[in-house]
């Protein structure tokens, strides 16, 4: 397994696909990767030169944030947020969605398994 930017990427996958298994490379940062190292991005991970892997990885440390610093950013910025009190915030304090998708039906991902409420049942009117 080649190993890019400190990840162990698939060797088996073409390079493109290989390339966003990186955390923070998508689509498109492999695509202008590829390109500014002049690789196919049909080649296979495990026929790269040693040359090819050490010019990807050269060029994804000058010119994108990865993994551990990404994580760490992205970690900061939410804080950054909570510690203002801000609105997007508050919604990261409480569990809830941030980016102003409903929750009355819905959110099951953000809010965790329902909590059933008892008492609503027997009342006839």
């Amino acid at each position: 397994m080649p190993r890019i930017a400190g990840i162990d990427v698939p060797d088996k996958k073409k390079i493109y696909f290989a390339l966003q298994y990186i955390h923070g490379v998508g689509p498109k940062y492999a695509a202008d990767i590829l390109t500014e190292a002049s690789i196919n991005p049909e080649t296979r991970a495990n026929q790269l030169t040693e040359q090819d892997i050490a010019n990807i990885n050269s060029i994804i440390d000058s010119s994108y944030i990865v993994e551990g610093a990404l994580r760490r950013q992205v970690g900061q910025n939410i804080q950054r947020l909570k510690d203002i009190r801000a609105y997007r915030g508050e919604r990261h304090r409480r569990g809830l969605p941030v980016r102003g998708q409903r929750t009355r039906c819905n959110a099951r991902t953000r809010k965790g398994r329902k909590k059933t409420v008892a008492g609503k049942k027997g009342i006839k009117g």
